[in-house]
């Protein structure tokens, strides 16, 4: 087995982004808004500060939510 290389701490930790992806077409999205406005999909959301993300993810882990949970910076 040889060694795992080596590399600056600050690389595996530094970044501190949070992303969203969607995997679908442009034409998957236009199909899918005009059916959501056909059907009156509502959300529902509940906004948390960013330092409480960690009561936010112990509100999903637990079913106390319905909906999204949403940090705001």
């Amino acid at each position: 087995m040889s060694n795992i290389p080596s590399f600056p701490y600050e690389i595996l930790w530094g970044e501190r982004v949070v992303r969203s992806i969607a995997n679908l077409t442009r034409r998957d999205a236009e199909e899918f808004l005009a059916f959501a406005g056909k059907i009156k999909i509502r959300t529902t959301t509940v906004r948390y500060a960013l330092s409480n993300a960690n009561r936010a993810l112990g509100d999903l882990r637990r079913g106390r939510l319905t909906g999204a949970a949403v940090l705001m910076p």
